[in-house]
């Protein structure tokens, strides 16, 4: 809050105008957040976890190294401040069609399989995740197979 101020001030008093790399109702970050909440959910960030964030955000959303390292922090922070899911998947529900929605269930999923262990946690939050974005059951499992099988070969 009193970095807000100090911004607004800032601009006021001098013109200037920073230009932040995602507004805080970017689909981008709350995709981030969400596929962050995953790799944390069982209490353990691996290497190889937030190897496949960065990939995936970084091919998914066509970024720079800088861009997605900068998606990942922010994804993170905003993982950290959130008390549920539902200010994430309500962004995407708004900004996203069904097939991006269903999209960010795969990436979540690749999230989920990128260490090799799904854990009872991970798949929860995935079924949540979908439900509040409107993903069918059928569509969700579809997915995980698709995924899995993908990672499994």
């Amino acid at each position: 809050m009193l970095e807000s101020v100090k911004k607004f001030l800032k601009e006021i008093a001098l013109g200037e105008q920073e230009k932040l790399p995602y507004q805080d109702d970017d689909y981008r970050v709350a995709a981030a957040a969400l596929m962050f909440h995953i790799i944390a959910v069982d209490g353990d960030v691996e290497p190889e976890e937030l190897e496949a964030l960065n990939k995936t955000l970084k091919n998914a959303y066509n970024l720079s190294d800088e861009e997605t390292t900068n998606l990942v922090k922010m994804a993170e922070e905003r993982d950290n401040e959130a008390v549920d899911l539902y200010g994430f998947t309500y962004v995407l529900k708004r900004q996203l069609s069904e097939e991006d929605r269903e999209k960010v269930i795969e990436m979540m999923w690749e999230m989920v399989f990128a260490d090799g262990n799904v854990h009872e946690f991970e798949d929860n939050t995935i079924w949540r995740v979908a439900e509040l974005l409107g993903v069918s059951s059928r569509q969700r499992m579809l997915l995980k197979k698709q995924v899995g099988e993908k990672y499994n070969r």
